[in-house]
């Protein structure tokens, strides 16, 4: 071999050691989504295979968040009877904790005060910090910059050493002085530390800024982003681009952690804070069973076994737990839940869109392009285009004269007064823009009333369409299944005439984080799509005829339609072109009973918004339509908030019980499901989705300043893929605190852990768990709040989950 293949091995060997390196340190990075399409995730996903004591002080010498709530926040919760003073003393005891409640969360504030007091920054690293934020918030721009980084198609290591030597807070006077490559960065600084410490030198630097590290984490493994494929940006090149930074600047190479002190304190609190946390949960969970029907044995069985007047399938979402009551309410109508990508794993792009979104979870791959193309060239398709058409130019067109360079001055000059005006309207009437947005609405066909999803290969117009092997639309076989699936895991044996897969949505003005308050099973999307792809499915004669011969009774005047809810105003607008005249009456009776369904739903969120006692329904239905359209408001909804537990079983269980927008309610039959596939399905999907959007909500409100985003006011959005707060700093990787609180000291959300329920045969449940370490390792490592097993063949006895598919004495349920 000679000397230059010597070298060159070498130096590719060191180079292989290095990305093994940054590897095992990103393990610890959650991934985080561009916020135009906002993925609720845990953001100490890494950390999941530790217990929770560990990993969250783990997090919190790494990222400095805390891990349990305030003692302030717990004590709020005890003096308003949220924890129950049997449960926590119980707590307590089993941990060998002695003291009285008021003296423990005084201790618990001492020792709080004291890990304040160690906090401390180094100004070299915060200037490290500072500049590279700048760079990179230039790099990953998606399209909002007017004057876009160059060389950004060479990569963000070379983007970077080109503009360096022009940036004053560099110093470096000549690009040729840095290393050629990203590779050669790192070796030039890695090299003079011990190989033995690179993991934890890597760790500690993609642990600075979270939020950037995980937004290039899950960037650089989406190999669908197009954004990537152009400009492309990867761990290394962040690493490589840091590490120079901190050489020029003089930071130092491997971070200080907290004194010795501190964590001794940390680890003393832990199981105090712990046992607080427990009992909460605890508490909540018995006040759940409470409400839980127990009486319900076989659900095939229960009720009147009357057909209902229509069936509605609406997402698992929290939010759909009181507008599927309020609907219910009005008589004669059948609720379900179902994970709100109605099991369709698809790619779609709207008529009026020009990119594509994976409509949905991150967990799931998208394993079908859906195209949205008209039905044909009528007057309502016209009548669409012209709208979308003017109001896209419009839009760029007054964009262009905001951010040109030289127009932006005429442009004040001559529409300042004009565009003042409007600016005024909108801020001092938003009720009277609501009013003009609906109207607009009321005239303008929206995409489902004059789009059809393209579920045919020969239907796409676009066959060269570089879709990564995706297939355009799908097979026959494909189809039944996806309705079969959806069946089988709601437990379906009988149909109504009609049937209303309904997806939701939310509508805000001025939001950055509007897609937090989408549909967490489709990333952050609208629902809407993947109902009306369910729906044409389940239209499909041939679909049907097979379904009719694998066992299911679909009546010949069974009609199968889409909705979509808007969790903003709890409107359900209905897609219903393709009704026949014979069930015209009976959508005219369904639309006045969502109508009286909004009203009570919207105000009673309204309620929870507001200081209002019993907010007249007619009166809620325009406030929550005036807080969609106020640019100027900062909590339009709730969103999520509140959420606590995931029910999975029977609308029997929770019918006519208020369970005040907590739970995730999963329809499931156990007497259809003889081999546990449908209940393994939502183990190994929903429940882990549920997980996730719940420790979301759980760290953003446990410290909104490490894990969530701060407070709207102060926040500024950056190159349409987040926000920071101030003028730069991290990209901030979760919810804003209005989302979480009532103001700044009283939170809204209480941050509890998952409590589960699930309906079904014990052994069946734990069959399941035995062969998905995944999902038992969230049980055991205290990631899921507790798991509460209602078996049906035992007299319906509460089994409660203790680890290692371990479960305690049966408790006797409270009939109700």
């Amino acid at each position: 071999m000679t000397t230059k293949s010597r070298e060159h091995s070498q130096s590719s060997q060191l180079g292989d050691y290095i990305d093994d390196s940054i590897d095992r340190a990103a393990e610890r990075i959650g991934a985080v989504w561009p916020i135009h399409s906002f993925v609720t995730a845990n953001p100490l996903s890494g950390f999941e295979d530790h217990p929770f004591h560990e990993a969250v002080a783990e997090a919190e010498r790494l990222f400095g968040g805390r891990g349990y709530p305030t003692p302030a926040v717990f004590r709020q919760a005890w003096e308003n009877g949220q924890i129950s003073p049997e449960i926590l003393a119980d707590e307590l005891e089993s941990h060998g904790i002695d003291g009285d409640p008021e003296t423990l969360l005084e201790e618990l504030a001492d020792a709080d005060a004291a890990q304040a007091a160690e906090a401390d920054t180094d100004p070299a690293t915060e200037a490290v910090d500072r500049v590279l934020s700048k760079w990179l918030a230039a790099f990953v721009d998606e399209g909002r910059a007017a004057w876009p980084m160059p060389d950004r198609d060479e990569g963000f290591y070379a983007a970077w050493r080109a503009v360096a030597p022009l940036d004053s807070n560099v110093p470096c006077d000549d690009s040729k002085a840095l290393p050629e490559t990203a590779l050669e960065a790192l070796e030039s600084i890695l090299t003079d530390a011990p190989e033995s410490r690179w993991t934890d030198i890597a760790e500690h630097h993609l642990a600075a800024l979270p939020g950037w590290t995980g937004l290039i984490k899950q960037r650089a493994a989406d190999d669908t982003d197009p954004w990537q494929t152009e400009y492309p940006i990867t761990l290394r090149e962040y690493l490589a681009v840091r590490l120079m930074l901190v050489d020029l600047l003089d930071a130092p190479l491997e971070l200080e952690t907290k004194s010795d002190s501190a964590e001794e304190t940390t680890l003393e609190t832990e199981p105090l804070a712990d046992c607080w946390l427990t009992a909460w949960e605890r508490s909540y969970r018995e006040r759940l069973l409470a409400n839980i029907d127990t009486s319900v044995t076989d659900p095939s069985t229960a009720g009147d076994n009357a057909r209902p007047a229509a069936q509605f399938v609406f997402c698992i979402d929290t939010r759909s737990e009181i507008i599927r009551r309020h609907l219910e309410g009005q008589g004669g109508y059948e609720t379900h839940g179902y994970a709100g990508f109605f099991g369709v794993p698809m790619r779609y792009q709207g008529h009026d869109s020009a990119a594509e979104t994976d409509a949905c979870p991150p967990i799931v791959d998208a394993q079908h392009r859906i195209v949205d193309q008209p039905a044909e060239a009528d007057d309502d398709v016209a009548a669409r285009e012209r709208w979308t058409g003017l109001t896209t130019a419009t839009r760029k067109h007054f964009k262009q004269l905001k951010t040109h360079a030289v127009a932006a001055f005429p442009f004040v000059e001559g529409a300042g007064g004009a565009y003042g005006s409007a600016m005024a309207t909108r801020t001092l009437f938003p009720s009277t823009v609501a009013k003009l947005r609906r109207a607009v609405d009321e005239r303008v066909p929206s995409p489902g009333e004059v789009c059809t999803p393209t579920l045919e290969a020969h239907e796409h117009d676009d066959h060269t369409h570089a879709d990564h092997d995706l297939p355009q639309g799908m097979t026959f076989e494909e189809k039944v299944s996806y309705a079969e699936t959806a069946f089988e895991l709601m437990g379906w044996t009988e149909f109504a005439r009609l049937v209303v897969f309904t997806g939701h949505a939310s509508h805000t003005t001025n939001n950055p984080f509007g897609s937090s308050l989408d549909c967490g099973a489709c990333a952050g999307n609208a629902g809407g799509p993947n109902a009306r792809v369910l729906a044409t499915i389940c239209n499909d004669e041939n679909v049907t005829a097979e379904l009719r011969e694998r066992g299911f009774h679909i009546p010949e005047d069974t009609v199968f339609l889409a909705g979509e809810h808007d969790t903003t105003t709890d409107e359900i607008t209905l897609f219903d072109g393709d009704v026949p005249e014979s069930h015209h009456e009976d959508l005219e009776q369904l639309r006045a009973d969502l109508e009286r369904a909004q009203a009570g739903a919207a105000a009673e969120r309204l309620e929870s918004m507001t200081d209002a006692d019993d907010p007249d329904p007619e009166t809620a239905v325009e406030e929550v339509e005036r807080k969609s359209a106020d640019w100027a408001e900062t909590r339009p909804e709730w969103g999520l908030a509140g959420n606590a537990s995931f029910v999975i079983g029977p609308r029997e269980l929770t019918e006519g019980e208020n369970l005040d927008g907590r739970a995730f309610l999963h329809s499931y039959d156990w007497t259809t499901d003889a081999e546990g596939d449908a209940l393994e399905a939502i183990l190994t999907g929903p429940l882990v989705v549920t997980q996730w959007i719940n420790s979301q909500y759980y760290f953003a409100t446990v410290d909104n300043g490490v894990y969530g985003s701060g407070s709207k006011v102060t926040q500024n959005p950056v190159g349409n893929v987040g926000v920071v707060q101030g003028n730069g700093g991290d990209l901030m990787t979760g919810l804003p605190l209005q989302s979480l609180k009532i103001d700044d000291d009283q939170p809204y959300h209480q941050p509890l852990r998952l409590s589960t329920v699930i309906h079904a045969p014990l052994e069946r449940v734990t069959d399941i768990l035995s062969r998905h370490d995944d999902v038992t390792q969230l049980l055991d490592n205290d990631w899921i709040g507790g798991l509460t097993v209602i078996d049906p063949e035992q007299d319906n006895q509460a089994f409660h989950y203790q680890g290692d598919l371990e479960w305690d004495s049966p408790v006797a349920p409270a009939m109700n």
